[in-house]
């Protein structure tokens, strides 16, 4: 499991967890996103396992953000197609999703709806009955420690709790997969250390988590990684292996050699 040890988090605690009867989770089968004759992704292709930290690596615009929505039926794959729980997103899109929480990269709520209204719509899109909404959406106010900003509007929040409440609603349906795109992009430090808490916690129940980040230091909460540079994968393994394989002491240096080697 990734390098972070600390207790629990409440958001695992109080997951309902429902155990897939599938071994492989995610699948990405030779993505290809192409503008013209541009690839923003070539060729992308993984498997995750349940219950794994399977994070997409590398710098702003390598395409990670686009093979994530690919993945999430948000952008149509030029070809290649991804299936989530065995089910195939180009095919049965809406089925696929029911499976799936994802947070955007950049703050995608509903920034005039305050955090209880954003929680109550999010509930219902991810089908939780009308009956179970409110015990639901109380149940995530608290496990998020959002309970004295409830009535606030999204907008007005800090940074730092617009990414708690984004990840609020990708949670609020106890999805077995977990998408998180930059989750702890622009927050402070105590903040990426306590979202790590929750995703690794997470993972251990069984969730499945795919994350992406362009900082090196967070690779190695990752059971393995997929570096992507200009579009394309370029290595995938555990941080140790690509350390290993880099022959490299840290993951930037390990990222800088593979990257030096995949341009010859």
């Amino acid at each position: 499991m990734g390098g972070y040890n600390k207790e629990e988090s409440l958001i695992a605690k109080n997951y309902d967890y429902k155990a897939p009867d599938v071994e492989l989770t995610v699948e990405a089968d030779n993505l290809e996103k192409r503008y013209g004759n541009f690839y923003a992704v070539k060729n992308n292709t993984f498997k995750i396992k349940k219950g794994e930290i399977f994070g997409l690596l590398g710098p702003n615009g390598a395409g990670k953000s686009t093979s994530f929505k690919m993945m999430c039926g948000l952008a149509r794959p030029t070809s290649g197609t991804a299936r989530i729980m065995g089910i195939d997103i180009k095919k049965q899109p809406e089925k696929a999703r029911s499976n799936l929480g994802y947070m955007a990269q950049k703050f995608s709520l509903y920034g005039s709806l305050t955090v209880r209204e954003n929680l109550d719509f999010f509930a219902l899109a991810y089908g939780i009955s009308i009956l179970k909404k409110e015990e639901k959406v109380n149940e995530v106010i608290d496990v998020f420690g959002l309970k004295e900003y409830e009535n606030a509007k999204a907008e007005e929040l800090p940074l730092g709790l617009k990414q708690r409440l984004s990840m609020a609603a990708a949670l609020i349906h106890n999805p077995p997969v977990l998408f998180l795109d930059e989750p702890t992009s622009g927050v402070d430090v105590l903040t990426r250390r306590d979202f790590w808490n929750h995703i690794t916690s997470l993972a251990k129940k069984g969730v499945t988590i795919m994350v992406t980040t362009h900082f090196m230091d967070e690779a190695e909460y990752c059971d393995r990684i997929s570096l992507f540079y200009k579009g394309e994968t370029i290595a995938v393994g555990t941080p140790t292996e690509l350390k290993q394989q880099a022959g490299a002491n840290d993951m930037e240096t390990a990222f800088i050699n593979l990257i030096k080697e995949s341009e010859k």
